[in-house]
Formats: structure tokens, sequence, C-alpha cells
């Protein structure tokens, strides 16, 4: 049997299509949060609402994006967040900020608090750096308004953590930390309204 030009080409285009069936295996990252208080261990019955987050543009998406030169970045398509950046870091710091304000009634723009809140947050990430076994740098823009005031207070933070380890898990708890310490920044100017 004599092998044809279509035939050899429909072999050579199945042999493509199957190599295209396998993909690399991605891994998926969070950010560590602390538990929310329960209700009997609160401290306080401050009612906070947090909201809008933003976050760059570059950095708001499900893949790692690393600064590997001053005007460089590269973009993981391996290494993903579990959900997107701008809800990590929400989630995170909702619960650094329920823990710092000693309060479990912390909610993000869109959940229900069933009533006013008494203060309200908004938070700029203006920087959300990730460079691999080296630091995460988090800046940020913040402003607190307490129900009834007109005048909000604000802040703002550059914050840098060393990565302790290798690898894409030691640079997300890197950036936990680097929320952690956002939150007593923002917690710290609540107080003093």
């Amino acid at each position: 049997m004599i092998a044809t030009p279509r035939f050899v080409l429909a072999l050579l285009a199945a042999a493509a299509l199957a190599g295209c069936g396998s993909s690399a295996k991605s891994y998926f990252y969070t950010l560590d949060a602390p538990p929310f208080p329960a209700a009997s261990e609160a401290k306080s019955q401050l009612s906070v609402l947090l909201g809008p987050i933003t976050l760059p543009e570059l950095v708001d998406r499900p893949q790692w994006v690393l600064q590997t030169g001053s005007n460089q970045v590269e973009i993981s398509d391996a290494h993903r967040w579990a959900q997107s950046p701008r809800a990590e870091i929400a989630r995170a710091l909702s619960a650094n900020l329920a823990r710092d304000l000693g309060t479990p009634r912390v909610a993000l723009i869109g959940q229900a608090l069933g009533e006013e809140a008494d203060v309200r947050i908004a938070v700029d990430i203006l920087r959300f750096e990730s460079v691999p076994d080296r630091q995460a740098t988090l800046e940020a823009l913040w402003s607190v308004r307490r129900a009834g005031d007109a005048k909000a207070a604000s802040g703002r933070a550059t914050i840098q953590e060393a990565v302790q380890g290798k690898g894409y898990e030691a640079l997300a708890a890197a950036h936990s930390r680097a929320i952690a310490r956002l939150s007593r920044d923002i917690a710290a100017t609540v107080s003093n309204r």
C-alpha cells in the first residue's frame, strides 16, 4: 500500500493534536489568613465594611506575575492564585482586620452587615510585586471613614517582606506577612479615629 499525501497529512495532524492534549501541571496558592474571632471572643462590636480594594491590572490575574528586572516581568502559567489576587487580598485583609480590631463584624463590600457599618475602609494597592527567592513588596493607600464623619483619615505604607525559603509557597507566605502588617497599620488608623 502506498501512502497518499492526504493520508500522510492526516497522520501528521492527528499526531500534532495528540501532543496538544497533554498540559503541564498547575499549582495553586492562597494567602494565609487568621480565623475570624468568634462572637463570644470579641473585644469589640465595631462593624467594619472593607472595600473597594483596587489592584494594578498587571497583577490582578490568576497567573503569578514575577518581577525579573527593573523593567521586566514574567507571567507563570503553571503557578496560579487559587482565586483572583484581589479576592485573595480582600479575604486575608478582612480576616487580619477582624483579629487586629477584635471584632467578628468585618464584611466586604457586597456582603450584608445588616446595618450601616461603623467604619468604612477603602484600600488602593499600588504595588504587589513578587521577586522569586528574595522579597514580596506591597505598597498601599487607605482611607478610613467613621459613620457620620464627613472627613476620612488616610494612610500609606510600603512594606517589604523577605522570602524565607525557596519557591512560590515561600513567596505567598511573604505576601501573607505583608498583608498582616498592612492590616496592623490600617487598624491603628481606625483606633486613632
